[in-house]
């Protein structure tokens, strides 16, 4: 079951110009502002930029779907075909993050708050 696409991550290289940039579009500041992370909350949707995002892989956003049961939801979808790009990991305070592939090479975020 999942609560929806509620988080998007855009990997930067630039933190400062990209908190420039998106502070402008988003016309307010930052939730979260940290050296690894900034988040932003618009209009009910977290939006973050991370400046490791290349180094771990993305090669543009993604769009992280929150679930209940990040386990489950990984079984479940790689019975269905998928294939884990990367394995659930803590972000900090207990929130879970994952990323997988559809048969097109599609990536899919999901995260357990």
């Amino acid at each position: 079951m999942t609560a929806g696409l509620q988080t998007i991550v855009y990997p930067v290289t630039d933190l400062v110009k990209a908190k420039s940039v998106y502070g402008a579009l988003f016309g307010s500041e930052p939730i979260a502002d940290t050296p690894y992370y900034v988040g932003y909350r618009v209009a009910g949707q977290d939006i973050g930029l991370d400046p490791n995002g290349a180094k771990k892989g993305m090669t543009g956003p993604v769009g992280y779907w929150h679930v209940e049961d990040i386990t489950k939801q990984i079984a479940a979808m790689v019975e269905a075909g998928a294939t884990v790009q990367n394995e659930p990991h803590d972000v900090g305070g207990g929130k879970l993050i994952a990323t997988l592939t559809d048969a097109d090479n599609n990536v899919i975020g999901l995260l357990q708050p």
